[in-house]
């Protein structure tokens, strides 16, 4: 029984490693901050049908706030142009509900790898078997890497395919097709998706080399330690 909860832990805490690295990374991404400070670059998609900086700062944050928060989606739905007129279609807002609840879900999944995640690595380390949790960490960041290096790659050689088949892995076919003139293409455009992603693949990967540059250190240094001086 020891044996089955020591290597159900070295599990869990390797596959923690890329939940943890890249819904985390999301959960920094998917954030007001992030998105003005996108806004405000240089080579930010211009809107052709006239949203400017000052639209976007005002408008793009709530959508935000909407996918983090409780609110009903009428938060969205309430939004007016000073004409009048919805800010975002019928659609636009029935993409925005299958967005929140693939959000809500995500966001579950990071706070259970937050809860499960210290409680498998703190039995490991108390195992008496020190190369159990460094060799599940190595296992967690090895295979990050191997993955999201993949998916940068892809995404960067062919990011059309990668954004289609990301959506269809989430959304029924045609649900996330939106005109150029839609709200939410003109507050949320593919360069800013395509930022979005690069930065979170940069996240991961950082945090993934960091995990294997202090548990190769950890086991060098185990090493040394068990080492026996030479009597000379």
């Amino acid at each position: 029984m020891k044996a089955f909860a020591l290597a159900l832990a070295s599990w869990l805490v390797t596959i923690g490693v890329p939940l943890l690295l890249v819904l985390g990374s999301v959960r920094l991404v998917m954030s007001p901050q992030y998105l003005l400070f996108e806004y405000q670059r240089p080579d930010m998609t211009a809107d052709m049908f006239g949203f400017g900086l000052e639209d976007r700062v005002r408008w793009g944050p709530i959508g935000i706030d909407y996918l983090l928060t409780d609110a009903d989606i009428s938060l969205l739905g309430d939004l007016r142009f000073p004409d009048g007129a919805a800010l975002f279609t019928q659609r636009e807002l029935g993409h925005m509900v299958d967005v929140k609840a693939v959000t809500r879900a995500a966001f579950a999944l990071l706070t259970a790898s937050l809860a499960v995640f210290p409680l498998c690595a703190w039995i490991l380390a108390r195992s008496g078997q020190p190369g159990q949790l460094r060799n599940a960490l190595i296992r967690g960041a090895v295979f990050t890497l191997s993955a999201i290096v993949a998916i940068l790659f892809g995404a960067t050689v062919a990011w059309d395919t990668f954004f289609a088949l990301f959506h269809r892995a989430f959304f029924a076919d045609g649900t996330w097709i939106f005109y150029t003139s839609d709200t939410l293409i003109r507050l949320y455009p593919e360069k800013f998706w395509f930022d979005a992603a690069l930065t979170i693949g940069i996240l991961v990967i950082g945090g993934a080399l960091l995990i294997l540059v202090l548990s190769v250190w950890q086991w060098r240094r185990s090493l040394r330690v068990r080492q026996p001086e030479t009597v000379v």
